[in-house]
């Protein structure tokens, strides 16, 4: 009886600091939707307060100011199309530098780990130069090729360590009744894959959605802006229009904490799948 007490109230304390700790992480979000749906001159005043009127046209003036569709399907496209082809592309590297064990294989797997490490930072100048030079720059296209470059080391890392997990005595039936290699990937290991496709979906997405940086150096077209930079636009050397700026945030994190709230239970299914074995 006393150890079911103790662990009750060793539950209940953990689960106070858990509530206090979560409450903590929220208030951030509490400034950005308080301070979306207030005045300029209340926002100023005081950025904690409760608004004393619910300004909701904010949010069809930021819409219309940063061209919030344009850059919302940009997002999309960009995403999108960058989920599905790291995920094909890194998936057939991963199983076949598990399944086709060699000195050069494994000296590869070492360069993907250890591009992993690079900062982006210092490698922006030659980046800007080699896209320029290629025809790359200011196009959508364009950017997804980045993002396969930079977004394929932790793919292939996170899909090689679920390759090893496969069993493969059911790639030799497949062979034993006459199946190729093509048949052999896409038909057994492909569907097996699945926890981790989606684990790599899941943390492409939220890294590519928001992010800055790398579109910012490809892209200068107005009508090209995904939603980060669009957002961006409304801060200048001398102005920022925050009662225009904060609803155009909310705009933009609301897909992402969607789609996260609906995927996140298969984050710790992939990276434990993928962490059984070697």
């Amino acid at each position: 009886m006393d150890t079911v007490r103790k662990y009750r109230a060793g539950t209940f304390v953990t689960e106070i600091i858990m509530i206090i700790a979560a409450l903590i992480f929220l208030i951030p979000f509490y400034f950005l939707f308080v301070n979306s749906v207030k005045t300029f001159g209340d926002l100023l005043r005081d950025s904690a307060a409760w608004p004393s009127a619910m300004e909701w046209g904010n949010y069809a003036r930021a819409w219309t100011t940063i061209n919030f569709t344009a850059a919302f399907w940009n997002s999309v496209i960009v995403t999108v199309a960058s989920n599905l082809l790291l995920a094909l592309i890194s998936s057939m590297t991963a199983y076949q530098l598990v399944r086709r064990d060699s000195r050069f294989n494994r000296l590869l797997f070492a360069l993907f780990v250890a591009a992993m490490v690079i900062p982006f930072q210092s490698i922006m100048i030659p980046l800007v130069k080699v896209t320029a030079a290629i025809g790359l720059t200011n196009s959508l296209p364009g950017l997804i090729v980045c993002y396969l470059g930079f977004g394929v080391p932790l793919s292939v890392f996170l899909f090689h360590g679920f390759t090893k997990s496969i069993p493969l005595e059911i790639e030799e039936a497949a062979t034993v009744d006459g199946s190729s290699p093509y048949g052999v990937f896409f038909r057994i290991v492909f569907p097996l894959m699945k926890p981790m496709f989606v684990t790599v979906i899941i943390l492409n997405t939220l890294w590519i959605w928001n992010d800055y940086l790398l579109p910012s150096l490809i892209l200068s077209s107005e009508h090209l802006r995904t939603i980060p930079i669009a957002t961006f636009a409304l801060f200048g050397q001398y102005t920022k229009q925050w009662d225009l700026a904060l609803p155009a945030l909310v705009l933009g994190i609301l897909p992402i904490i969607l789609f996260f709230l609906l995927m996140q239970k298969y984050i710790i299914e992939g990276i434990t799948s993928g962490a059984v074995k070697g």
